[in-house]
């Protein structure tokens, strides 16, 4: 066994370690790991380029990431928040709890790559949240209130998208399952997997709706608690 490409490993380690480029430390690791397992330049190149050109999530991430920041830079953010802020009957709550049912039904369908953190959060529910919370508040919010509402806007997200993508029966883990009750001679079906997740789903939607309402409740307390001192 040839323990030599392993070294591609400790360049990535101390890559990291010295919080190089991310990309880069990557790269370079399984450049060198390619090199030590005796594969020669060219073929190396084609296998990057096979790997870059396969993963469409990451070529996604790479064509969506400059038109966001384009966006942002035009003003996307500040549109966003007064759009949300002429909208009355849009509080913080219901606007996080329909952004949570939107983003599990999207999962629940495979299209998990259509919002996400960079291409939603950030530059979208996050100002949009604030506006709300500034509104219902009626004043602008202090730096710590903002990095919460910022901080619910995120877990919103990963809330929707982890416990909604269960229900997809071509997920990876649903077919794992499948295949680890296979192996044990057990025949499942993906749909018949999948829909044990939606009694999961459903109950993540209403425990953090409701962790949404008391978050709010409890912020608005705390608010009142600072005015009277």
């Amino acid at each position: 066994m040839n323990a030599w490409p392993m070294l591609g490993v400790l360049v990535i380690v101390v890559g990291f370690l010295l919080r190089f480029n991310a990309v880069l430390v990557v790269v370079a690791g399984g450049v060198v790991s390619g090199l030590l397992a005796g594969f020669d330049v060219p073929h190396l190149l084609a296998m990057i380029g096979d790997a870059f050109v396969s993963s469409r999530a990451l070529l996604m991430v790479i064509l969506t990431l400059p038109a966001i920041g384009v966006l942002e830079r035009c003003g996307l953010r500040e549109h966003a928040a007064r759009w949300i802020a002429a909208m009355r009957g849009m509080s913080l709550p219901r606007l996080l709890i329909s952004y949570l049912g939107l983003r599990q039904i999207l999962s629940m369908l495979g299209m998990t790559n259509v919002a996400g953190h960079p291409q939603t959060v950030r530059p979208m529910l996050a100002p949009m949240s604030e506006a709300a919370h500034e509104r219902d508040q009626g004043r602008p919010s202090s730096e710590d209130e903002a990095k919460k509402v910022r901080a619910l806007a995120a877990a919103t997200d990963n809330i929707g998208l982890f416990f909604g993508e269960d229900v997809f029966i071509a997920l990876g883990a649903v077919l794992l399952i499948q295949g680890f009750y296979a192996n044990n001679g057990i025949e499942l079906a993906p749909l018949s997997i999948a829909l044990w997740a939606l009694p999961t789903a459903i109950a993540a939607f209403v425990i953090h709706a409701l962790r949404i309402v008391i978050w709010r409740r409890r912020l608005q307390k705390e608010a009142l608690g600072g005015d009277r001192d």
